[in-house]
């Protein structure tokens, strides 16, 4: 059972999982080999995209067992479907909010009330941001927190673009932009930076970057879009304007705990308090795994190493007090899960006028002028990972409505011309049109509910 649309509210769940990060599902993992069957609440909006952090993350290199490296969107896929696998039940939702004062644990969320006698709380952490004046009228418009969703979008390409910060996401993001930009600005307000040395290394031996000490932003300009930048170095309160199209931040994150209301000890940070090399919270039964625990290390192999703890812990706790009650398995092994189907680029030989989901600009132009169906565009680079959430929930939509819509995906890297031609400026932007006419556009992860009431709409006009 992949997931759930709702929870009974009479059924009271062994073990809640409430973050879908390698926390998250690898405590996952553990307890639904352990036969509890746990039910994971996946976060949608609050505090980043299912999948954490990785999913915004290019090449990981250092997680055990990918001597080649892997893909960071590839990795949760993978982590994901080993939960499903041994049972783990999704609910695709935001946890709103949670009692702690009654037993059962209460759980507010999207889809309803759900009840546990134990928690795992996985949530993560959020990027932070800078809150310069005119911040908002820039964001998504030169300004973004994830270089890995937006750099590939052709506002940037062959342009001079900066990064904010010095550590590891910082270093990550700058390297990867030079891909796309002519020239990147890495503005680090410290004399030295805190990134690993091996990332360290490629950005001090890289051309196409340039390092700017005891710099700070304070100000932003442009038209439209993000033209300048207004900089202030530290060394002798020198203010000075940089002409670029491009501001990505990566200045630290906040863990995602304002859900929690003051039930749990946090310390100064916000993080949750946990006992000293344990998963264990300052409530009994409660436990938490991963970067919203961890203000040190926040990285992927620690907080699935996390996750193991707080579920094995988890699992002991529900034991000694007799709460546990274990399914029966008919297979011993489950079945595999299958890998995912990858869409190949339409041509004149492979297109389908009816397919549900295709993918390329033949394709594109063929359902735009001949088809009289909604018709879902989704533009999308390879490395974003909300693109690699947002994509499977459309084309569940679509599958849903049997039919009566229809889905082209747009690779923006690929398909450059289309993306500048209809002035997509981040990934995923989703156009909705009918007979021509574009009727609505999101950018970003929405709910499911989202799509399919907007198109149902328009099979109703």
């Amino acid at each position: 059972m992949d997931s759930v649309s709702s929870s009974n509210s009479s059924q009271i769940e062994n073990l809640v999982i409430i973050g879908s990060g390698p926390a998250g599902y690898t405590a996952a993992i553990y307890a639904a080999r352990a036969n509890l069957q746990p039910l994971l609440i996946t976060g949608f909006n609050s505090g980043g995209i299912p999948g954490g952090q990785l999913m915004t993350t290019t090449f990981v290199e250092n997680f055990p067992g990918f001597p080649d490296g892997v893909m960071g969107p590839e990795l949760m896929d993978l982590i994901k479907a080993q939960a499903i696998r041994w049972g783990t039940k999704l609910v695709e939702a935001d946890a709103q909010s949670i009692d702690l004062s009654v037993r059962p644990f209460k759980i507010e969320s999207d889809e309803g009330v759900i009840q546990a006698h134990s928690l795992i709380i996985a949530t993560g952490a959020r990027a932070n941001r800078l809150h310069l004046p005119e911040e908002n009228r820039f964001w998504s418009k030169g300004i973004s927190a994830c270089a890995i969703c937006d750099g590939a979008t052709p506002q940037f390409r062959d342009e001079e673009l900066a990064v904010v910060g010095g550590g590891d996401s910082a270093c990550e993001e700058a390297v990867y932009l030079t891909k796309f930009g002519s020239h990147v600005h890495l503005l680090v307000r410290s004399k030295k930076l805190r990134a690993s040395a091996a990332l360290a290394d490629r950005v001090l031996a890289n051309t196409q970057i340039t390092v700017h000490w005891n710099t700070e932003v304070i100000g932003v300009e442009g038209d439209e879009w993000l033209e300048k930048l207004e900089l202030r170095t530290g060394e002798n309160d020198q203010v000075y304007t940089l002409e670029l199209r491009g501001l990505f931040y990566a200045i630290g994150h906040k863990p995602n705990t304002d859900f929690l209301g003051e039930q749990l000890a946090l310390d100064s940070g916000g993080y949750i308090v946990t006992s000293p090399g344990r998963p264990e919270s300052s409530v009994e039964g409660v436990f938490a795994a991963g970067d919203v625990a961890d203000p040190e290390w926040r990285q992927g192999i620690t907080a699935a190493g996390a996750g193991c703890k707080a579920s094995l812990a988890a699992e002991r706790w529900l034991s000694l007090r007799s709460l546990a009650k274990l399914i029966k398995r008919t297979e011993l092994e489950p079945e595999q899960i299958e890998k995912n189907n990858f869409t190949e680029i339409s041509t004149e030989s492979n297109y389908k006028q009816d397919a549900l989901w295709q993918k390329g600009s033949f394709a594109l132009r063929k359902l735009y002028h001949e088809s009289r169906k909604p018709l879902l565009v989704v533009y999308t680079s390879s490395a974003c990972g909300p693109c690699h959430v947002l994509k499977p929930q459309l084309k569940r939509v679509l599958e849903e409505l049997k039919g009566q819509a229809q889905g082209v995906e747009i690779d923006i890297e690929v398909d450059q011309e289309i993306a500048k031609q209809a002035d997509i400026n981040g990934t995923p932007t989703i156009q909705l049109f009918k007979e021509k006419v574009l009727k609505s556009q999101w950018k970003g992860v929405k709910q499911r509910s989202t799509f399919k009431e907007a198109i149902v709409n328009l099979l109703v006009d």
